[in-house]
């Protein structure tokens, strides 16, 4: 009778897409106060130190544990439940909230403590990706593989929505404490969405069973499945690429805005909800369509044209234009990573996405915190010094971004804007990318039978 109890739970437990929207919901509450924390914390390090360096190492130290663990966490996720795998991952989120609150209410936080709780949550962080992406696969058929890219992205960008803009009147009336404490309770309603649910594990393929043995060999399985598959490894190559160039910018958006604005938090705010905007809308209407039929179109349509906001970013001189191209950058990005994730679920079999996915991560986000690393620096001691009125620069460049505080990370935008659309453009004239869906079969499973593409 006992053997009988855990399957009697199981079934009063919601399923398919209805378990998926409420873990998608749980996501999109935790993202929230996730992101207001790392608004108001933002602004605590910038007029604590006035330099882009110290913003660009707390991205560093949280991302590169992230990027250089994956592989090991890829391997685990196949082992382990994957919903354990994810509620490990917002337990670590919640302990180190939970630390800087501490440290924040009796007035000992300084910089270098975010960048250890940075690497401790970035150290976790390694499973989330690879479980989550790995167990929307085995919740949803693969007709909804684009509509459910489509809500995962209207769950992280709507979170940027909210976030400035409740963080930017908050910080007025309850300050950095009591943001802090809100976001350890969205944790809370996360962890709680992924109790209430049935998340299966994946069945097991021809594929999975030969990739068994040690945890080493696990753990490098992942690179030798990409590896042996040019038209995925080709895919990444022009992630990697574009991931190098638009992270040299992105790191240094928010002291961009405020040395631009004279430290407006507001004119900040307006940026990122815009971007928060333009992310929703984007996911709701892949949502709505399902992405284009030809998917490799979507990857490449969507990034030379997100690159091109990128660029009109760095040409802004006001807050309506950098809203604006805000709003447009991130209206396209949805349909490029949306339209990427539906190729490698499709291409994946689901009981070794958890390590393709993983070796996925680091691949293609290794130039990630080697970019982190350098734009700080370069802001700082490069491009801020030869675009001030007297710079080496200002009479080259200032007819496009001007001159003055602000104006070298604009130039670092226009600079990594006209480098992804060249990679954007590019991708189209390589056969074995543009032809990634022909090339190889998807996986077999009940609600993705075999395709005829010759491998």
């Amino acid at each position: 009778m006992t053997q009988d109890l855990p399957t009697t739970k199981q079934i009063t437990q919601p399923k398919g897409m209805l378990a998926f929207t409420i873990i998608w919901a749980g996501q999109l509450v935790s993202l929230t106060g996730t992101r207001m924390t790392g608004f108001a914390l933002t602004i605590w390090a910038w007029l604590l130190t006035g330099e882009a360096t110290a913003l660009a190492l707390v991205g560093f130290f949280t991302f590169a544990p992230t990027v250089f663990l994956s592989p090991f966490a890829g391997a685990l996720v196949d082992r382990w439940s994957r919903k354990l795998v994810m509620m490990l991952s917002d337990l670590a989120a919640v302990t180190s909230t939970t630390a800087v609150f501490i440290l924040f209410l009796t007035g000992n936080l300084q910089i270098w403590h975010l960048y250890v709780t940075g690497a401790f949550t970035g150290a976790f962080g390694a499973f989330q990706f690879p479980a989550y992406s790995a167990t929307v696969t085995t919740m949803v058929s693969k007709k909804q593989y684009g509509r459910a890219s489509g809500m995962l992205s209207m769950a992280n960008f709507g979170a940027n929505i909210l976030a400035p803009v409740l963080a930017a009147v908050l910080l007025t009336y309850i300050g950095i404490a009591g943001i802090l404490a809100i976001d350890i309770s969205t944790f809370i309603i996360a962890l709680a969405t992924l109790l209430l649910v049935h998340i299966p594990q994946p069945l097991v393929t021809e594929e999975g069973r030969k990739s068994k043995g040690s945890f080493w060999k696990e753990s490098v399985y992942g690179f030798r499945y990409i590896y042996k598959r040019p038209s995925l490894f080709g895919l990444l190559v022009i992630f990697f690429t574009v991931n190098l160039v638009v992270t040299f910018a992105t790191t240094v958006m928010a002291p961009m805005l405020l040395a631009r604005t004279g430290d407006d938090v507001n004119a900040l705010g307006i940026v990122q909800s815009a971007i928060g905007i333009g992310g929703v809308v984007g996911s709701i209407l892949l949502s709505i369509w399902g992405g284009p039929r030809r998917r490799i179109n979507g990857v490449f349509v969507g990034l030379t044209i997100a690159m091109t906001g990128i660029l009109a970013i760095g040409l802004g001189r006001n807050l309506l234009v950098w809203a604006s191209a805000a709003f447009f950058t991130l209206l396209f990005v949805p349909l490029l990573n949306g339209s990427s994730q539906a190729i490698w679920q499709a291409k994946v079999a689901p009981d070794v996405q958890g390590r393709v996915f993983a070796a996925r991560i680091l691949i293609s986000q290794l130039a990630v915190p080697v970019s982190m690393l350098l734009s700080g620096s370069l802001a700082d001691n490069v491009f801020e010094p030869a675009m001030m009125p007297e710079g080496i620069w200002a009479p080259i460049f200032g007819m496009l971004v001007g001159d003055g505080p602000g104006a070298g990370m604009s130039l670092m935008f226009v600079i990594a804007g006209i480098l992804g659309i060249l990679v954007g453009l590019g991708g189209f004239t390589s056969r074995v990318v543009r032809e990634v869906e022909d090339i190889l079969p998807d996986h077999q499973s009940k609600d993705n039978p075999p395709n005829t593409a010759s491998s």
